[in-house]
Order: C-alpha cells, then structure tokens, then sequence
C-alpha cells in the first residue's frame, strides 16, 4: 500500500462546507451574492431538560474569522476536486471578511431564541462561515453549559479537566479552555495551558504504579522528581495500604492523594480518617473516574478537596452539541423566515434585553427586532454587543479572565430552581417582542 502524504493541520478555510461553496458560486452566477444579508446563530432549544446554556468560543470564532483566507494550495484542491469553477476559485483567491458581527459576550447564558452571534455581511461572505461557526459553538457552548453545571455541584470545590484522551485531539484544547471559561481550576492538557495561559496539573496514572517492583518505590520516585508537594494515586492495588505507604514515603506534608475508580464516597472518608490519623491533616483528597455533574453533587457531603473530570465534561455530558444553527434572517434590510415544519425562523435582525428583578434575579429575556428597543428598567441589562467592525475584532474584548467572572455573576442571577441538576424548563423565559 502507497503511503499517503503527511497533511498539515486543518485549514481554517477549508473547514468550509461543500454545500457552501455550492451556494456560493450559485450566488455568484445568479447575481445575488453582494446581497446586504443578516445570519444569526441561535438555539431554537436547549439540550432536553437543561435550563440554561452558556456562550463560549467566541474569541476562538473571530480568531478564526480573521484568518479566514485560501491558499494556493487550497484553490487548487478545490478547483481539481470539481468542487468550484475558475471563477468562484478567482473570487475566493481574494476572499477578506469585511462585516459586521454582535453577540452574546462570552461567558454570557443564553436561552432559546436568544441571538447569540449575528453577521452582518454580503450574502457571498456571510454564507462562507456558516461551518465554520457552528463547529466552534456548537462544540464550546456544549462543554461550557456541562462544565458550568458541574463548577456549580462542586460549589467552592476546584475541578480539574483531564478529558484530552476522551475526544479529538485539536477538541481536546477547545475543551480545557471552554471547561476553564466555565469555573473549572486547571486542565491536564498542556497546549490548552500554553495558548491559553490556563493552569496545568497532572499527576501518575496506574501504568507509573505497575512499572515498579513495589509501590513504595514508585512512590519514592515520584517524590524524588517532584517533591512532597505532588498527588499520590493510592488505588492502584489496596487504598488502605497505598495511604500508609505514601506518608511513609512523602511524610506528612503530602501535597494529596488521589482514588480513580471504587465507591469514591466512600473510599474517600475513610481516606480522610486514615490521614488525619497518620498526621497529615493538610494532605488533600482528591477523586476522579467517571465523574459527571450528578456524580459531583452526590459527593457534597464527602471530604473531597477536589475533583478530576474526564469524559463528561468534553462530550458535554450527554449534550454534546449545542443544537445551534446559522439562519438567515435579513436579505436587503427586509427579513426573511423559514417556514419548513418544526424549523421556523423568526425574521429581521434582532437584539435582546434581560429583565432583572431589584435584587438582581433575572426574570425573563426580551427578544425584539434591533431597530425597535424595549423601555428598559434600571436593573435591565441590553446583553448583545459590538465584536467586529469592518471584518476586524473591536477593541476592549473580553478576556478569558473576565468570562469566567462574568459567567459566575450570571450564574447568580438565576432564579434558584435555574441551576438544579434535575430536569427541567429553561431558567427563565423567552418573549418575543
């Protein structure tokens, strides 16, 4: 068998679906692609039972946007594949996003119906990012809306995110970032922490154990590279045992342990009253395995320090999209709706304002047309803003810092059924104005 040629990373243009580049050429060819159109993103509901979702992943769309150009290369394949003609190749070769783009600030909730990222741009422009986009929503909102729900079972609690073994490796990175966004302490994967500046943590896993004659040597060994002040995983063969082996090794000031697999609850308050039993008071438990956000709230009472969160939280435990969707709304200043049965549209370009009570709770979400704006209260807040002007991001974006913080007051301002992990109707309502 011929072996097939390395290829480099995924191109940001090339993530463009066939389809789109169908429509485009059409557009081209039929005269309607400099049409003035407005898109809008948006979840016609939410994954079944959750009561909220969280924006996120909008500084990693507009990166994408701005880079958003085709190579040589890439004109090529697409002209030798049949996929476009010379013209439509030609009009790519010098493709530059020019429009307009509001929405949601990241770390923001939104509900169904809410207009969380809206592009304003020529037909020929706009449609290009339709995949682009909803690829990065779609897999971001869904980690962040189960990260979100899993930071607030684990109250005061750090969460560590160690998924990169359980997803796509290039998703992997999107995850911790999204995980952190959404109150989670560190992450396992390195690249995340290099790009993002997210705190990385790790400690041995099972096969570190078994490569040893004895636990206590790898125990020795661990401490030798890395200090007293590190994580001991003590279930690889007896708890009890591996607890008295690691203080014998670490003493007392044993940074903390960790328990991977068992009844954790358990498991962890008897490891509780071992250490403290052995002197080390300050030796913090810490659990992963398996973990969700159920799993999470149903160890409140038990005295774990920290938990280790996998699979879940990068599959957007049991939601692993969003459902979001990119629909045209405006062609030429005058809306458009899809009318197809179960897929309708709400036409025209829209804002939104959320009502809040005096005591900061938020009531409802006010989604009118963005020329005709509500009579806002002093506690009401307008939620879309500026994030790109003339195909460049607006100045003054929101940092990673300032998302995690704006999503945590978000967070309090529901109403206090808003954030039970049972099933349930959206936290607040959505009305059309």
């Amino acid at each position: 068998m011929a072996q097939q040629e390395e290829l480099p990373a995924p191109s940001t243009a090339l993530l463009t679906d066939h389809y789109e580049l169908t429509m485009l050429a059409s557009a081209l060819h039929g005269g309607s692609a400099d049409r003035d159109c407005v898109f809008e993103v948006f979840a016609r509901s939410l994954p079944e039972g959750r009561r909220f979702g969280v924006v996120a992943g909008t500084a990693r769309a507009l990166e994408a946007i701005t880079e958003f150009r085709f190579t040589d290369a890439e004109l090529a394949h697409i002209e030798s594949a049949g996929v476009a003609d010379r013209s439509t190749v030609d009009w790519l070769a010098d493709f530059e996003f020019t429009g307009d783009i509001d929405g949601y600030p990241e770390g923001e909730l939104y509900f169904p119906g809410s207009p969380i990222f809206t592009v304003h741009a020529p037909f020929a422009q706009a449609v290009l990012l339709e995949t682009l986009v909803l690829s990065v929503f779609n897999h971001d909102c869904a980690v962040a809306s189960a990260a979100a729900r899993m930071s607030s079972a684990a109250k005061s609690r750090p969460l560590i995110e160690m998924g990169g073994r359980r997803t796509h490796e290039y998703a992997a990175v999107a995850a911790a970032r999204a995980s952190y966004l959404a109150g989670f302490a560190a992450t396992s994967n390195l690249e995340a922490g290099r790009r993002y500046g997210i705190p990385t943590r790790g400690t041995v896993a099972h096969a570190f154990m078994m490569l040893h004659d004895t636990e206590e040597d790898a125990f020795r060994a661990q401490v030798a590279a890395l200090g007293t002040d590190t994580t001991m995983l003590v279930d690889t063969y007896d708890i009890s045992v591996g607890i008295d082996t690691a203080i014998r090794v670490a003493g007392p000031e044993l940074g903390a342990i960790r328990i991977d697999s068992g009844d954790v609850g358990v498991l962890a308050r008897q490891a509780r009253e071992q250490l403290d039993s052995l002197g080390a008071r300050d030796t913090r438990v810490i659990v992963s395995g398996d973990l969700d956000e159920h799993a999470i709230a149903a160890l409140r009472a038990e005295p774990v320090d920290a938990f280790g969160v996998g699979t879940s939280v990068v599959t957007g435990s049991g939601a692993p999209t969003a459902n979001l969707v990119y629909k045209l709304v405006e062609v030429n200043g005058k809306p458009v709706t899809k009318r197809s049965e179960h897929k309708e549209s709400r036409g025209g370009r829209k804002s939104a304002v959320r009502r809040l009570k005096s005591t900061g709770t938020a009531r409802e979400e006010v989604v009118h047309p963005a020329g005709e704006a509500p009579s806002t209260g002093p506690h009401d807040q307008v939620v879309p803003t500026a994030l790109m002007r003339g195909g460049r991001p607006v100045d003054d974006l929101s940092t990673l810092e300032d998302s995690r913080n704006r999503l945590r007051t978000r967070l309090v301002s529901l109403p206090w059924e808003g954030l039970k992990l049972s099933r349930g109707e959206p936290a607040i309502a959505t009305v059309f104005g």
